[in-house]
């Protein structure tokens, strides 16, 4: 199989630590990924969009960092992403796994570094269950 994976790079630091997990754990599955690095939360659903579009993905995921701050764009950045990554897999049938974190700090995303990794495993294992449906070898 081949897995899409678009990261955001805001926050620098910790958005480059989820996707070092999700690529390890791409690799520990035996899955090929491409990544594809955006500046945003916000540009990722028109990416995922994109890859999709192209066919060349039976899967993605997508990792990111949103950390709250002293304005409402932080919920219009954390629900605008989510709303776009889950219209992307309704429109166009591919597992996508939403790794994207929403926090109220750097200590709370410190925290939950793995989410990247889980939202490869999340997205591989969607797309067996979607080969399972279908009667396909996955």
């Amino acid at each position: 199989m081949r897995l899409g994976i678009v990261a955001s790079r805001f926050n620098e630091g910790i958005a480059a630590e989820l996707l070092k997990r999700a690529q390890a754990a791409a690799r520990e599955l035996g899955v090929e990924s491409s990544v594809v690095t955006v500046p945003g939360a916000l540009e990722i659903p028109v990416t995922l969009q994109w890859m999709a579009q192209s066919g060349r993905f039976q899967a993605m995921a997508a990792v990111g960092v949103v950390i709250r701050g002293e304005t409402y764009h932080f919920e219009i950045v954390a629900n605008e992403s989510a709303r776009g990554v889950m219209d992307v897999a309704l429109e166009y049938g591919v597992p996508i796994a939403n790794g994207i974190l929403t926090t109220e700090d750097e200590a709370q995303a410190l925290a939950r570094l793995d989410k990247g990794a889980e939202a490869v495993r999340v997205a591989v294992e969607m797309w067996k269950l979607r080969a399972r449906l279908k009667g396909e070898a996955a």
